[in-house]
């Protein structure tokens, strides 16, 4: 009786401990005065209610604070802000700072990882980091040789750490991580280097594994349960990855989870996407793939696929699917409906039902996009839910070795990892893309642990019959799959964007300017040129009864590789040196965070 006893309350405090855990961050998020997560919230909107800076007053902003980072080289992510402290992150080696927000900054700890330096060249575009994340008095940090750190939120004390993945075999990290109930869950890079894509939850408290699931691979693997899991509403059934390659290929198959993710606690689901398949060559590699370039709808608790939907069957152009999930609820024919929204790199955007996976909208959110011509949906089809390949630019049907051209977009997408924003005030989506296109060669490529097994010679330039530039911020509505106003910039917009109550929409562009554009027609309202190139993501936070937002600067990502690197052959960094060559004009190496508010 006493065992049981004991039994029955280890799982009380084990239930306790979890609630605890969840609320303490969803608390957080729920306070728009911090700014507790890297996406906001759990919907990844990247929207907050503060509003003292609005649309009537925000011209007048001006500088309020800088921090260097210590750290050139591309600074993707943001800060956060909890309890009035400020964690500051930095690309490789991945230092982290606590600042006191309660005595000018001050620096209260730093955190600074002893990394090998031989994962740099590992890492496929630039040594970014997306941030670290909060939660259960933690920081938690992925670091690039894909080590997971908890540190004290206080002192900055290692709590625990777990190794994620294998740098010698290629997998090493970029993102940030997910921590929702008990769990931290955690994805993984290395698409250029053939890994095999997963994504892992560890113990908040303790760093314990406690599942993983492939993005490839066998059902037990991949966690699927063929009767269960549906891809359109239908059972997945067995074998529904490996049967979609040719003999061992999906060991190797790519399929990486470096992206963003998002989570409905109603639901107990957390949703994210898989990246290419390994090679680039698609001739190599015969079949649709699954489950690369695939939307997922997983349990927190089990790990276990709910639903699935492959966006890009047989990617042929480096289309990852890796981009952030939007949660939101809106009213489809006079019935409110739970929905996501996902910008992907094939140019397209989707919005589901995130309870089913049935698809409601694949449009095309950059006009010049001519790979495909659509996506089938009609589901009485036998292509349902399938995009229609336009041979000219089948990298596939043109063949090893031969050029196909005037392909777009580029291999980095209309849009690639940098975070669109939600308004719930005008229930539009502000989407920072790419305005590029690019030639792609494909040629035969073998496969060694550790070494890049790309198999493909790209060149990119802007957009030909076009405003000259190569990007745009735009306004999507997500139900209508349209664009309802666009704004050119010279070169791609690499920034996450913020949406706020007060009606104003801020981003950065890559030559270092901070913008603030009104929510509604997209008027420009603001800009300042920081130090450096801007790739990270606006965030804003309250302090003292003050709004406050905040950019980290400092060029690099893909976009700006040959800046951050110092490369100069145009077909370095997978195509992208030669299409941005002219950032130096403009930029230079920097990191840097600048805060803005409004003068007393």
């Amino acid at each position: 009786m006493r065992s049981i006893k004991l039994l029955t309350s280890g799982l009380a405090l084990c239930v306790a401990t979890q609630a605890m855990a969840n609320d303490d961050l969803v608390a957080k998020m729920d306070d728009p005065t911090q700014w507790a997560i890297q996406t906001g919230d759990y919907k990844n909107q990247r929207y907050s209610e503060l509003d003292a800076i609005n649309a009537d007053n925000v011209a007048d902003l001006q500088v309020a604070w800088t921090f260097s980072t210590g750290v050139l080289r591309g600074h993707e992510g943001s800060p956060l802000v909890v309890d009035d402290i400020m964690y500051v992150h930095t690309p490789f080696p991945n230092i982290v700072y606590a600042l006191d927000l309660n005595d000018e900054g001050r620096i209260i700890w730093r955190y600074e990882p002893k990394q090998d330096p031989d994962v740099i060249p590992v890492m496929c575009c630039d040594t970014v980091n997306r941030g670290v994340a909060y939660g259960d008095g933690k920081i938690f940090l992925h670091q690039a040789d894909t080590k997971v750190v908890a540190l004290d939120a206080k002192t900055g004390e290692t709590v625990w750490e777990a190794q994620n993945g294998d740098p010698s075999k290629g997998e090493t990290n970029t993102a940030t991580v997910l921590p929702v109930k008990d769990k931290i869950i955690v994805g993984i890079s290395g698409g250029e280097f053939g890994v095999q894509g997963h994504v892992t939850a560890y113990d908040m408290a303790t760093g314990e594994q406690l599942w993983r699931a492939y993005s490839v691979g066998p059902d037990d693997q991949i966690m699927f349960d063929p009767e269960k899991t549906t891809n359109l509403g239908e059972p997945v059934g067995a074998d529904s990855s490996i049967k979609t390659w040719e003999g061992d290929q999906w060991m190797i198959g790519g399929g990486t989870t470096w992206g963003w993710y998002a989570a409905d606690m109603e639901e107990n689901l957390f949703y994210y996407g898989s990246g290419n398949p390994s090679t680039w060559n698609p001739a190599q590699r015969p079949g649709d793939n699954r489950w690369s370039m695939t939307i997922f709808a997983r349990d927190i608790d089990t790990g276990e696929a709910k639903w699935v939907y492959q966006m890009t069957p047989h990617d042929e152009w480096d289309f990852d699917g890796v981009n952030e999930m939007i949660l939101t609820e809106q009213e489809i024919d006079g019935q409110e409906r739970k929905l996501l929204t996902h910008f992907d790199r094939n140019g397209l955007g989707y919005t589901l039902d995130r309870v089913s996976g049935e698809l409601l909208v694949a449009e095309k959110y950059d006009p010049v996009v001519n790979w495909t011509t659509g996506v089938d949906m009609d589901p009485d089809s036998d292509t349902y839910g399938r995009p229609e390949v336009v041979a000219e630019y089948s990298t596939e049907q043109n063949g090893e070795d031969v050029n196909s051209t005037g392909i777009c977009p580029a291999a980095l997408g209309s849009k690639d990892q940098q975070p669109a924003a939600y308004s719930p005030k005008t229930e539009l989506m502000y989407v920072p893309t790419n305005h590029v296109c690019m030639d792609y060669e494909p040629f035969r490529v073998s496969y060694t642990a550790g070494q890049p097994y790309v198999g493909a010679t790209l060149a990119m330039y802007p957009a030909p019959d076009s405003h000259g530039g190569m990007g745009n911020f735009i306004a999507w509505d997500n139900l209508a799959g349209e664009i309802k106003w666009s704004l050119p910039e010279q070169f791609s917009v690499w920034s996450g964007a913020l949406a706020t109550a007060g009606d104003v929409v801020f981003y950065g562009t890559l030559e270092g300017y901070l913008k603030a554009v009104h929510a509604e027609t997209g008027e420009e309202l603001y800009k300042f040129k920081t130090p450096s190139g801007i790739i990270g993501n606006v965030m804003t936070y309250e302090h003292d009864g003050k709004q406050f937002i905040g950019i980290l600067s400092g060029i690099g990502g893909w976009a700006g590789i040959g800046l951050a690197a110092g490369l100069t052959n145009p077909n370095d960094g997978l195509g992208a040196v030669g299409g941005y060559a002219a950032l130096s004009d403009y930029t230079a190496l920097g990191g840097q965070l600048t805060v803005f508010a409004l003068p007393d």
